[in-house]
């Protein structure tokens, strides 16, 4: 069974950095996308930042908004996956909750490719 799980939102201030964590479980993810979107409030899903890999070669994507500022990455504990997005430089319109979301091959930044997803974590950036 596959399990999502975010940490490492909170409340901060314009220009702070931040890094959430995603730990994954329920299978070796090899060419998988595993994504982080967010979702303010009144507006829809969108996303962030994804990355795919298939043990060979990892592929990065970047919203247009966040390219620069986060930085998408993963590390691998025997047979728990963590993916991290840090962000610096944050604004208040990076304001929202995130999610990280996981779907089997390169599918892209539509949120409605992925299978799974976690509970979210809350980013609120003051201004």
């Amino acid at each position: 069974q596959v399990q999502l799980v975010e940490s490492g939102g909170g409340l901060v201030q314009t220009g702070d950095s931040l890094r959430l964590s995603c730990e994954a479980s329920g299978r070796a993810f090899v060419s998988y996308s595993m994504g982080w979107f967010r979702q303010a409030p009144g507006k829809e899903r969108e996303f962030v930042a994804r990355m795919w890999w298939n043990g060979a070669v990892t592929m990065t994507y970047y919203a247009d908004s966040v390219r620069g500022r986060f930085t998408i990455s993963r590390d691998r504990d025997n047979a728990k996956y963590t993916m991290y997005l840090q962000m610096s430089s944050l604004k208040p319109e990076d304001t929202a909750a995130y999610y990280c979301a996981a779907g089997l091959g390169n599918i892209g930044s539509d949120p409605h490719q992925y299978d799974y997803w976690g509970q979210g974590t809350q980013v609120t950036v003051s201004s």
